[in-house]
């Protein structure tokens, strides 16, 4: 069973309705995803917003449990609150107050402003944030969560400005049935952010209902395999120049060894090192050192491993060690399936 809870001045019935985008995106997108298999719910706050003074609001929610699971065969295992905004802050109100009835939770641009009666016990939470919209109050957020949920903290990539797109991170070490995802894009207050359309709202064409029904079905993606990148040519490995984890720390070859500065990532075409991700700058030429810098989706971020040839997407140009030495640069340069430019997983 789904709440979905109205934003500000939004109602019950835009969100079983799916507002201006129709059947689509009913109940936040969710309806035509779950293929009948899921009771949705939309409640209608006082006033058009969530306020919960001295928690009525909450209680409202028990009330229609109890309704619903009289007349309906509801599996209180599974049990989700999502929404936009103030219906966001509803949620986490939810899973602050009723922990051991809500299964996860979705934050979309939200933040206590319903208020968090508790709010120190697990439950599974996703945050889907715009950075130019408070990020520091969805970081919080999620924040709150990697501690409940005693995952691993980590610096957790966001799109640069001007990207638009979207970063999804699957926090680990996170206590078995409360994972934590965060989600920001670049964008402002927005429930339904197009990826590659500058400030588009659009519920239908959006990510956003995808990701959402990923997390509350439990497809977690399988954690990235860790390999290191030995060259043919010089037998050493592509590492981070002395483990720095600074925008711009170059990349160079040195003799292999297990330690994170040489434990790479494949996320889709990002080869993440270090918490950041393996780029030229932008737009490029041949001769250009690769390096690390905080991950942002950018093309110039992109890499295609082809066999043991590793092409940056932007330049079209291969990765290149530029001699056999321990400390040499790494650059790119034109394709000629030399082993300089040949690289094996290790």
């Amino acid at each position: 069973m789904v709440f979905g809870f109205h934003w500000y001045g939004g109602t019950a019935e835009q969100v079983a309705g799916g507002g201006s985008d129709g059947a689509v995106y009913a109940h936040y997108g969710l309806k035509q995803l779950s293929n009948n298999s899921t009771i949705f719910v939309a409640p209608q706050g006082l006033n058009n917003g969530w306020a919960n003074p001295g928690g009525e609001d909450v209680r409202f929610v028990d009330d229609m449990i109890s309704r619903i699971g009289g007349d309906l065969c509801v599996d209180t295992t599974q049990v989700f609150a999502l929404g936009f905004s103030y219906g966001a802050g509803m949620s986490v109100a939810l899973a602050c107050a009723r922990p051991a009835v809500f299964r996860a939770i979705v934050s979309i641009a939200g933040g206590e402003i319903s208020g968090c009666a508790g709010g120190t016990t697990p439950v599974a939470f996703m945050g889907i944030h715009g950075i130019s919209d408070n990020i520091g109050g969805g970081r919080a957020l999620k924040d709150k969560w990697v501690r409940n949920n005693g995952c691993t903290p980590q610096n957790a990539p966001e799109p640069a400005r001007g990207s638009n797109t979207h970063i999804t991170t699957y926090y680990s070490g996170c206590k078995t049935g409360y994972p934590v995802v965060w989600a920001p894009f670049d964008g402002g207050h927005q429930q339904g952010p197009v990826d590659g359309c500058a400030g588009c709202e659009s519920g239908a064409r959006s990510w956003v209902k995808g990701e959402v029904w990923k997390f509350f079905t439990g497809e977690t993606p399988v954690p990235p395999t860790t390999f290191r990148l030995r060259g043919e040519a010089s037998g050493r490995c592509l590492d981070v120049n002395g483990a720095g984890t600074a925008n711009g720390t170059q990349m160079i070859t040195w003799d292999c060894h297990n330690n994170a500065n040489q434990q790479f990532t494949l996320d889709g075409q990002a080869l993440r090192v270090t918490g950041k991700c393996v780029e030229v700058p932008a737009n490029a030429g041949a001769g250009a050192q690769a390096r690390i810098w905080d991950c942002n989706g950018g093309a110039n971020q992109k890499w295609n491993i082809t066999g043991t040839t590793i092409t940056n997407v932007q330049t079209g140009l291969c990765l290149n060690s530029t001699s056999n030495n321990n400390g040499a640069a790494v650059t790119v340069a034109t394709c000629n399936n030399s082993s300089g430019q040949r690289w094996a997983k290790a």
